[in-house]
């Protein structure tokens, strides 16, 4: 059984989580806490597999109080936020503090069952979790010495893809890139409005320059495109000039915007000209388009076991035999540098 304290200073929201995840038949709610001084008490006495969070709560902050957990007291915590702005902005300063995934509130347009359904899956992976802190400073100095090897060509491309803990994961190396790189796509699993904000947040502490995608936004040097949540995003080429596609479409293992529709689309548009590489994350999305990357001619890398909160996806794709080079987090961002290096041409050619 897996053992979910939940914390939320609503009452209706208490119940409402603890009578939804006590339909899972490996999910016991093992208490409630109106507040983070009686999370901590409870946490001490119930010893919670996961925790759900709550941000916005009375004489403590969540955010304060996470980050006093995962310093003193780490586990395993889930998000519960609503689909704002702001709260997607409070939301992923709480990503990048250590809660392992978020979920959304109910709201208009998101229901009881959504929100039910999804927690369960959600709770079902962060058991599974590992915390990690995330180390950057080195792979950061290694990543950008090595840039002068990379010149300005439109001819190649970058291609991420995350999911549960993937935030932090691509922040490591988004930070330790040059501001050279070659134009990178991104997915990873959000919901809409976080990504807005994430790529806002990247981009005032990266060399590149990164945004949310729009359609038909150029794939250019020094810029790194953020698939919108609720849309796939698929890349273009045009002569020697890339740019992205945002559209609809069913999701894809579950997912929307999906990484294996991203990474078929630069198997069949950048071929040998691209470089891959697949990030922490639950589930198979982007492994088959790893290995379609990898047999196109692209250079493929995957993260390793013990750097990743969540082993699914590299491992997926490791099975698969779509990684050409399987190491730790803060080993990737060099070896981006190092693999397009090895393949730079000049824009002309």
């Amino acid at each position: 059984m897996i053992k979910v304290l939940v914390v939320d200073d609503s009452a209706v929201v208490r119940k409402v989580l603890s009578t939804e995840l006590s339909k899972a038949k490996d999910i016991e709610v093992v208490g409630t806490a109106v507040d983070p001084f009686a999370a901590r008490d409870k946490i001490v006495a119930l010893k919670p597999d996961v925790l759900t969070l709550d941000l916005e709560m009375p004489r403590m902050d969540g955010l304060t109080f996470l980050g006093k957990l995962m310093k003193f007291h780490p586990l395993p915590v889930i998000v519960v936020s609503s689909l704002t702005p702001k709260g997607s902005e409070t939301a992923l300063r709480a990503l990048q503090l250590g809660a392992v995934d978020v979920v959304c509130k109910p709201g208009s347009s998101y229901s009881v069952a959504d929100l039910s359904g999804t927690l369960i899956d959600r709770i079902r992976v962060a058991s599974t979790a590992r915390v990690v802190q995330t180390q950057t400073n080195q792979a950061q100095a290694l990543a950008k010495q090595s840039g002068a090897s990379l010149m300005q060509t439109t001819r190649q491309v970058l291609a991420i893809g995350a999911s549960t803990g993937g935030t932090r994961a691509i922040e490591a190396v988004l930070t330790a890139l040059p501001a050279n790189t070659p134009g990178t796509v991104i997915v990873q699993h959000m919901p809409e409005t976080f990504t807005a904000a994430f790529a806002q947040r990247l981009n005032g502490i990266c060399s590149m320059e990164i945004r949310e995608a729009r359609n038909n936004d150029a794939v250019s040097p020094g810029v790194a495109l953020i698939a919108p949540g609720n849309q796939h995003m698929v890349l273009r080429r045009s002569g020697a000039r890339y740019s992205v596609i945002i559209k609809g479409g069913p999701p894809v293992h579950h997912q929307r915007p999906s990484v294996d529709v991203l990474f078929h689309s630069v198997a069949k548009q950048a071929g040998r000209n691209a470089v891959g590489a697949i990030l922490t994350g639950m589930g198979a999305d982007g492994a088959a388009g790893l290995l379609a990357m990898r047999q196109a001619g692209a250079r493929t890398i995957a993260q390793d076991e013990n750097s990743c909160v969540v082993f699914g996806m590299p491992k997926e794709a490791i099975r698969l035999g779509a990684a050409e080079h399987i190491m730790p987090l803060g080993s990737i961002p060099s070896r981006i540098v190092g693999l397009l290096g090895q393949s730079a041409e000049p824009a002309h050619a």
